[in-house]
């Protein structure tokens, strides 16, 4: 793993597409779904699944890792800090209420990625850094199919959320026209689902992400 700046230990440098895995039960079409974004350039890569069972979800997590070395990039597990462990995974994402930010520290080591969900809410993204996260990720930003029910969080949060010294991560119905206000408002990586796994062409979707950091 990437060593962190000496002034905060949990602190990584993060930039770049944060891209996240949709929900596909096929293997060959999920391992090539996440060999193109990678390709493409993605930096993280989320594994998110809320349907396999747990020898099925460690399986594709250890895949996804040995995936990810080929292409130096990092995996996070989402909301289980148990599953990153075994699958010595680069970190997790927790949301408010998936698990307690300092035990997850404790469990998977000082160098660990450890991501909070900070919805709109700066006075969570305070408390989530003292607590030990990696960076910080807020959303939606726009209306998102993934979690049409999430709450809203305007372009100025992030703008504001610079001040906790972390990465800040943008989510939620971000499309390639809305990228560059989301960016200059202050995100420095974007986590995109949606608008990759519905392209036509996953691959080059990515490379476009990409290439806004160019």
């Amino acid at each position: 793993m990437t060593k962190v700046s000496q002034d905060n230990p949990n602190r990584h440098k993060l930039s770049g597409l944060y891209a996240i895995t949709p929900a596909i039960r096929n293997d060959y079409d999920f391992f090539r779904y996440a060999a193109n974004v990678l390709s493409g350039g993605a930096k993280l890569l989320q594994y998110r699944d809320k349907d396999s069972n747990n020898a099925a979800r460690l399986a594709r997590a250890q895949a996804l890792m040995r995936l990810c070395r080929s292409y130096r990039a990092r995996l996070i597990i989402n909301d289980d800090v148990e599953l990153a462990k075994a699958s010595q995974a680069d970190g997790v994402h927790l949301g408010k209420n998936d698990g307690d930010l300092r035990q997850a520290r404790l469990s998977l080591g000082s160098w660990a990625i450890i991501g909070a969900s900070c919805y709109n809410d700066l006075e969570w993204a305070r408390i989530a850094s003292r607590l030990g996260a990696s960076y910080l990720a807020f959303g939606s930003i726009y209306s998102s199919t993934t979690k049409p029910a999430a709450q809203a969080c305007d372009l100025q949060t992030l703008t504001a959320a610079r001040q906790f010294d972390l990465p800040v991560i943008a989510i939620g119905g971000i499309t390639l026209k809305t990228a560059p206000v989301v960016i200059q408002a202050g995100a420095d990586m974007l986590a995109v689902i949606g608008d990759i796994a519905n392209a036509q062409d996953t691959e080059q979707q990515a490379k476009r992400y990409c290439r806004l950091w160019e």
